[in-house]
This record gives C-alpha cells, sequence and structure tokens, in this order.
C-alpha cells in the first residue's frame, strides 16, 4: 500500500472439548494470551503527520508514544519547552482513519517551574495506568555534567519524583574512560510486564563496557536495567548486544551510529526492542531500523558489574523480527526515518494486537525529514 498523507487535525483519540477415554479426563491446555506470543509483524499503513503547531509552538521531535485508556501519550525532545502531547490516534486492519494532537503539556520541575536549556532530553515515555501518572526518561547532558533520569510526573506535567539510578549511569566530566556517552544515555522505558517496575534501556554502551558500535563487528553491550516502581531503586540489569553499523557513510561523510532507541516487555524477560543504524550522506535518510525479539531469561545480572570488559557474562538472546527495510518502497519517499517510539496499540477488528512505531523529524535541524507513524498488525 502506497504511504499517503490525511487530512491532520489540531484539536486543543479450543477449547478442546475434553475428551473421555475409558476413565481418563484429559484437560486442556490454557489458551494462549495472543499478546504474549508474537511471530511476525504485518505492516499495515503509514501516516505523515504534517508540520504544524499548538500556539505558536511547532509539533515535532517525537521520541517516545504509549497507548492506554483510549488515548495516546507521545513525548518529544524539544526544548523550549519540555513537553509531551495527548493524541487521538485511530486505523483499521487496512488504513490510518484518524490522526489529531490534542493537548500539549509542559514538562515542569518539582517546583512547577519550566526546565532550563541543556537539562533535561526526553527520550521515552509511558503512562501507569496504576499511578495514572506519566514516567519518562532523560539523556540528560553529559558534556554540561547533567544526569540521565528517569522521572515521574502528573498529567499537568508537574515533577512527582526522580528515581534512584545506578551510580554507572551518572554524568562524567573529569574524565573519558567511564560513564555515559553524550546524546547515547536514557533511551529506553518499558512498563514491566508484571507491572511492579520500570525497564529502562541506555541508546549506547558505557565507556568502561565497551566502544561505540561500527561497520566493524563490535562488542557493544548496552545496559538494560528494572527499577523497581514502588522504592525506586535499581533491581536488575543485564546486556544487550548492538549490531554493528548497516552501511558506510557516503558522499564524503563520516558520521556513524546505532543504538538501542527503545523496548518493550511484552512477556516476563521478553522484550521487543528498537534499534537503529544510521549513516550519513544518504538521500534516503540513511536510518536502518530493525525490531528484534529480546529474551532475557537466563541473561547474567550485571547490576553489579562496574564494567563489563573485561568480565563473562551471558547476555540477552535476541530474534530479528521485523527489518523496516522490507516495507521502504511502501514508505514515503522510500524513507525509513529516525523512529523512536514503539507501543501495542488498541486490538484490531479481526482480534489481534497492533503495534505502531514513532519517528523524530529533528525539527528539520539536519535535513528534511518526517513526522512519521506506522502501523502493524501483531500476528501471534
Amino acid at each position: 500500500m502506497k504511504a499517503k498523507i490525511i487530512c491532520f487535525i489540531i484539536s486543543i483519540t479450543l477449547f478442546t472439548s475434553c475428551s473421555s477415554n475409558d476413565d481418563t479426563t484429559t484437560i486442556p491446555p490454557l489458551p494462549v494470551d495472543p499478546l504474549n506470543t508474537i511471530s511476525r509483524l504485518e505492516y499495515i499503513d503509514e501516516f505523515v503527520i504534517p508540520e504544524q503547531d499548538i500556539d505558536g509552538v511547532p509539533i515535532g521531535g517525537f521520541s517516545g508514544i504509549d497507548y492506554k485508556n483510549d488515548t495516546w501519550y507521545i513525548i518529544s525532545d524539544g526544548s523550549d519547552p519540555i513537553r509531551f502531547y495527548t493524541a487521538d490516534i485511530s486505523y483499521d486492519q487496512s488504513t490510518f482513519t484518524n490522526v489529531s494532537i490534542n493537548t500539549m503539556v509542559e514538562i515542569k520541575d518539582v517546583m512547577g517551574n519550566s526546565f532550563p536549556e541543556n537539562q533535561m532530553d526526553p527520550e521515552a515515555i509511558r503512562f501507569d495506568t496504576s499511578t495514572g501518572n506519566i514516567i519518562y526518561t532523560s539523556e540528560g547532558s553529559i558534556v554540561n555534567g547533567t544526569d540521565p533520569a528517569v522521572l515521574e510526573i502528573g498529567m499537568n506535567g508537574v515533577q512527582l519524583r526522580n528515581l534512584e539510578l545506578p551510580d554507572h549511569f551518572a554524568a562524567n566530566t573529569t574524565d573519558d574512560i567511564t560513564g555515559p556517552r553524550h546524546n547515547g544515555a536514557l533511551e529506553a522505558l518499558s512498563l514491566s510486564f508484571d507491572t511492579n517496575a520500570y525497564w529502562i534501556g541506555m541508546e549506547l554502551p558505557l565507556i568502561e563496557d565497551g566502544p561505540e558500535p561500527t561497520t566493524t563487528d563490535t562488542e557493544s553491550p548496552v545496559r538494560i536495567t528494572r527499577i523497581n516502581k514502588t522504592t525506586g531503586i535499581a533491581e536488575r540489569q543485564f546486556a544487550y548486544e548492538l549490531d554493528p553499523v548497516d552501511r558506510e557513510p557516503a558522499l564524503g561523510t563520516t558520521f556513524t551510529i546505532n543504538g538501542l532507541v527503545e523496548i518493550l516487555e511484552y512477556d516476563e524477560n521478553k522484550f521487543l526492542t528498537i534499534e537503529r543504524s544510521f549513516s550519513s550522506g544518504y538521500l534516503d535518510g540513511g536510518n536502518t531500523v530493525k525490531i528484534y525479539k529480546v529474551d532475557a531469561t537466563n541473561a547474567t545480572d550485571i547490576l553489579s558489574t562496574t564494567a563489563l570488559v573485561p568480565e563473562t557474562f551471558t547476555k540477552a538472546t535476541k530474534t530479528l523480527l521485523f527489518d523496516f527495510d522490507t516495507i521502504r518502497s511502501q514508505l514515503t519517499n522510500s524513507t525509513v526515518d529516525n523512529l523512536e517510539g514503539i507501543t501495542f496499540g488498541p486490538t484490531l477488528p479481526d482480534g489481534n494486537k497492533s503495534l505502531v512505531v514513532i519517528s523524530d523529524n529533528n525539527f528539520n535541524a539536519f535535513l528534511p525529514q518526517l513526522n512519521q507513524l506506522i502501523v502493524f498488525r501483531v500476528v501471534p
């Protein structure tokens, strides 16, 4: 199906019968929850959100998305102001039918004040139905000494608490041998399947854990951490290995990166992850994006491990679920854009779950980019 831009509105939405053979009764297996079994994703449609504004503030920078109770929550990495949106997004098994941004809410500190520049860099958002509040991650600003953070806010945007993170996530401006990399910190966030915790993921390895990925295969593990919801303290951590950068840079340019940009736990210790590889110099945007199924059941707990080099440990296993290159020709301008957010959406008319992915257009700071929504049918 060819991608299309739809009118966009700003609105300030077996049992197998037990057979009896003589006196022996077979107890049927419990039905499989289709959300907890994912065999493949089927592309449904793309929607490109036109450039708009609310109260004079541009819409864009969509770094994370979540869906709960018939409402969509989208966070922006724009800084003036720091903000999230609520939205209505609807679709069926063949197409998007409506997308509307309803409200923009400024994210503020615990005193209700606006954040100063270079203090917050929001990247992921989840709505917690147990509290009615929002959790989001910030990469902080490593070069400016501002720590990454996981924060809880009310629906009015005011900060309620700042969760405690492991010491190895703190910004380090005294040397270049330990700590998170600038613009490579807390990019990913998921509520735990058991609803008792939050999972957070680093985009790039800590400096002491390994190098950034290159086009040559490297040992580049990132840390994914479970934060207890009640105590706000980390209780488990495992390593996830990044792929190499997918393409060499082109047209005389040199920049490349590949990182973990989002996670979504869909069963106990089982996740969907998005890896986004970027190489400069390509007219198609330079992004190669893949969704993996990840199993951390047997992964080593590395929470107390200071550095992953030269330690021996077991990483989570991962299996490719979907490569966006397979639908590139069906997308606007054959572009797989800066996809960063992922969430399960409402159940489709056929009873299958849906999955939505959203892109960050960087406010077109580097080249023309798209606010891109892509929806899939989840096949158990």
